[in-house]
């Protein structure tokens, strides 16, 4: 099952590379992406829809969230209004593709920046971090990362736990879901021991339900930024949002929003 996960990420890799590199869609590449945003009078936002407390959907089927309101903050900056945002939901496995393809202009989707994605799309400045936790039933007997050894352990596609998970734990018998609900409905269904992910994700899991808990060690420490496809054509949308991200953090706008949901 390593060996399974590990092939899916290479090909998916090689697939948007693929896309990029070779085939060169010189539509969505040299277009200035401020222009298009500036010239709709819309920023399309990719967010995860089920990653509590970043983005999910309220009970009126509005998206909210630490990420949904980065992305109002984002569009004041840029278009002076906080309501000029068209929320499309995205997946770990797929926001690289679509901030690629164009069919968003930016992905604020707790993404972390690393060098193997820095080859495929361009981010922000860091906006956040984030430590690797786990995620266990509350009478589970798992208290160590080194205790998952030869356990069933979940992971989301296109996330950095699996290659996390094979460094610390090679041995544990990993298995990839689609989405965060799935993975946790294994849990608690029995099909998996742990969840590991970000540790501001599983958190929110733990707050909600009383019989599974995030153990208190974290394993990694992970940046948060905006990805945007690569290439010139989102020069002058990066150097806006780094502009804005920057100016947040001065008049501690993040501070206030990792309070609030965090």
């Amino acid at each position: 099952m390593n060996r399974l996960i590990t092939i899916f990420s290479i090909i998916f890799l090689i697939m948007v590379g693929f896309y990029f590199l070779v085939l060169k869609p010189e539509k969505y590449v040299e277009q200035d992406l401020y222009a298009t945003i500036m010239q709709r009078g819309i920023i399309k936002v990719g967010i995860n829809t089920d990653a509590r407390p970043f983005g999910f959907y309220d009970e009126k089927g509005n998206v909210q969230g630490y990420d949904a309101d980065l992305a109002r903050y984002i569009s004041q900056y840029i278009l002076n209004s906080p309501n000029k945002v068209e929320f499309i939901p995205v997946t770990p496995s797929n926001r690289m593709i679509k901030a690629s393809t164009g069919e968003v202009d930016i992905v604020i989707a707790t993404m972390t920046i690393t060098p193997q994605r820095e080859q495929i799309i361009d981010f922000s400045i860091p906006y956040d971090s984030a430590g690797q936790g786990v995620l266990v039933k509350s009478n589970s007997k798992i208290t160590a990362i080194s205790d998952l050894a030869g356990q069933n352990v979940g992971v989301i596609w296109g996330t950095t736990a699996e290659k996390n998970m094979l460094n610390l734990v090679p041995t544990a018998n990993i298995l990839g879901f689609k989405s965060y609900k799935d993975a946790y409905i294994a849990l608690k269904n029995g099909d998996i021991n742990a969840i590991t992910s970000d540790d501001t994700i599983l958190s929110g899991f733990a707050m909600q339900d009383s019989g599974v808990k995030l153990l208190s060690k974290r394993y990694s420490r992970e940046p948060y930024g905006i990805g945007f496809r690569k290439g010139k054509g989102s020069k002058r949308l990066k150097q806006s949002i780094d502009f804005a991200i920057t100016d947040m953090k001065q008049k501690n706008v993040l501070v206030r929003l990792h309070k609030k949901w965090l």
